[in-house]
């Protein structure tokens, strides 16, 4: 296994951002049936006083306009049929981390789930990596706690390499592992408000020059490193992030942005920067602490 890369610290950033390789961008995504989308508990502060309170019929509404979106920026989908007890199991950007090798070889590293309602989930995602030819992998080490794939794992855009948070419901030395095993460099950031809780809630690549973040989410040393790597940063403002999860937007294709409908601070930069917005409502899915970005796993 090649020796990891892990940075955490603007002092230890050793490369620019054009010397690291391209990487195709997928073009399909996994979504996960909303029938059992429930609020059943709370693990995150989005959950408080929401218990009990998601609307099905809104949900599925949701669920389908979300989807549509992304066939329209031209992504196919792979529905995978929701289960009775796993509520969360929609938010399928959690339960894994896939990746294509530079031979074409599709691989994928299974998540380890921080909280145990959620555990269960990972073995039925894998069931779908293990039909499709990919490569399954797991975390080895048992001092790692918790990593939870996309949701704090996510790929530079066109590039091999990987920002990745920590500090609510993903280790740090998780980052190990992924670093050796998919060969790549790993910028880690750690994140210290409890209502951004996982890195897609507050970062969100658009394209390879250009990110969305919520910046009181980050450490000085974080922001740092991020506007040392990315060229261009929107910046989202607490309403905009918190209440309407604007950085867990998604732009599969560099040129359309799939994002919470309302985020008109946002939305004004993005035009300005010549991206196509689709709003969407995720009205239900953000009662749980979740939206775009959540809903859909890209895969290759």
């Amino acid at each position: 296994m090649p020796e990891s890369t892990v940075i955490t610290r603007y002092d230890e950033l050793s490369f620019s951002l054009a010397e690291v390789p391209t990487m195709p961008l997928p073009k399909e995504a996994l979504m996960v049936t909303p029938e059992y989308f429930t609020i059943d508990y709370v693990i995150n502060p989005h959950m408080e006083g929401h218990v009990g309170s998601v609307d099905r019929d809104a949900a599925r509404q949701e669920w389908e306009q979300v989807r549509d979106a992304f066939v329209q920026a031209g992504i196919k989908i792979h529905a995978i049929q929701g289960q009775a007890g796993l509520p969360d199991m929609v938010f399928c950007a959690n339960q894994s981390l896939p990746y294509i090798s530079e031979n074409g070889s599709k691989h994928v590293l299974m998540s380890r789930m921080h909280a145990d309602q959620r555990k269960d989930e990972v073995g039925f995602i894998q069931q779908w990596y293990q039909a499709n030819a990919y490569t399954v992998h797991h975390i080895e080490s048992d001092t790692v706690r918790d990593f939870e794939g996309m949701g704090d794992a996510i790929w530079h855009s066109g590039k091999r390499l990987i920002w990745g948070g920590y500090g609510f419901r993903s280790s740090l030395d998780a980052y190990t592992q992924v670093s050796a095993l998919f060969d790549v460099p790993v910028v880690a950031l750690e994140l210290r408000h409890p209502s951004f809780y996982h890195l897609d809630t507050c970062f969100c690549m658009l394209n390879s020059k250009t990110a969305l973040i919520y910046p009181h989410a980050f450490t000085d040393e974080g922001l740092d490193l991020i506007r040392a790597v990315i060229p261009v940063i929107v910046e989202a403002d607490q309403y905009e992030a918190e209440a309407l999860f604007a950085c867990n937007a998604t732009c599969p294709d560099g040129q359309h942005v799939i994002i919470q409908q309302g985020c008109t601070k946002v939305n004004r930069q993005l035009y300005e920067l010549g991206f196509t917005v689709l709003e969407v409502s995720t009205d239900e899915y953000r009662k749980s602490g979740g939206s775009v970005f959540c809903m859909k796993m890209m895969v290759f």
